[in-house]
């Protein structure tokens, strides 16, 4: 237990700004969590790895959070369908001042943020093909699934009421759908969000959270030129949070609309935009996202 109530109510103060910023949203969102992801379930050629790096920055409130972002994707035969692994190591710096309960909480800190890694595989209409058996395949209905998970690795100080790492596991298992109408792909997927405690936040509490449900989808116009574009969006819910078993928070209700192009620049080269907004967030933690990345494709051929 707290030791005073005046500690009590720090607690909570921390807690609110915590969820007033959707500070684990928020940084996992510019490496997964809650980001509108497009394409996760398409097909790729076996044997081709994906290199990128990049710079999202994220704005809730008074509060601004740049993350650097490098990633590595590798498709691979899964049964004779296509998966894919990816690892993303995310730095973020994290700056701002805001109010609350009268009192001004000012916040800057920076360093490696938790990895993640996430494996996604084909279970039906997306057959693992060579680069040259590629180039006659014609998607219809793809079905797949996908488990992601956070590593704690991230720089965490259990005297920060911020921090960038947050000093406890997640796993997100998936399942999705996408359908092929001529140059327009149509995905649906939903996935689940499972964390563990926080037992070491601000001396030795003890900070948990219920799982967050998600849905999302989009819609996405391929070009001749292999560039595309989607209108995204996405629904989550869920997430109350507790400290020391007591709840502290209500369910989180989210709405996140957005937009991503990605465009190739040559055979092994391509740039990605992408920008998303909270178009409703019942808890108040609602953020603005965009980002720019740097895409190189290798092996299987090329």
């Amino acid at each position: 237990m707290l030791k005073s109530s005046s500690l009590i109510q720090g607690r909570i103060f921390a807690l609110a700004l915590y969820l007033l910023l959707g500070i684990g949203s928020l940084f996992s969102s510019l490496s997964f969590a809650q980001e509108i992801e497009a394409r996760t379930y398409s097909n790729a050629p076996v044997g081709i790895n994906f290199i990128s790096a990049g710079i999202a920055q994220a704005k809730a409130g008074n509060y601004t959070l740049t993350s650097e972002v490098m990633g590595l994707t590798h498709i691979f035969d899964a049964g004779g369908q296509s998966g894919k692994i990816t690892l993303v190591l995310p730095y973020g710096q994290l700056t701002g001042s805001s109010s609350i309960g009268g009192r001004t909480v000012n916040a800057s800190t920076e360093g490696l943020s938790d990895p993640l890694i996430k494996a996604a595989i084909n279970l039906y209409g997306a057959p693992a093909l060579s680069l040259d058996e590629f180039k006659n395949y014609q998607q219809d209905l793809i079905v797949g699934a996908s488990l992601a998970a956070s590593i704690p690795w991230g720089k965490y100080d259990d005297n920060q009421l911020i921090n960038v790492g947050a000093n406890r596991w997640f796993v997100q298992p998936g399942l999705g759908v996408s359908k092929a109408l001529g140059p327009w792909r149509l995905e649906l997927a939903g996935a689940g969000i499972f964390y563990t405690s926080n037992t070491d936040f601000m001396g030795g509490n003890s900070l948990s959270q219920n799982p967050v449900y998600s849905t999302q989808t989009h819609a996405i116009y391929y070009f001749q030129n292999t560039a595309w574009i989607s209108a995204d969006a996405t629904y989550f819910t869920g997430g109350q949070s507790y400290l020391n078993g007591n709840p502290i928070s209500g369910n989180q209700e989210n709405w996140r609309f957005g937009t991503t192009m990605s465009y190739p620049v040559s055979k092994h080269n391509s740039v990605r935009l992408s920008a998303s907004t909270g178009a409703y967030s019942r808890t108040n933690n609602s953020y603005d996202l965009y980002g720019i990345s740097w895409q190189y494709r290798f092996g299987g051929g090329l």
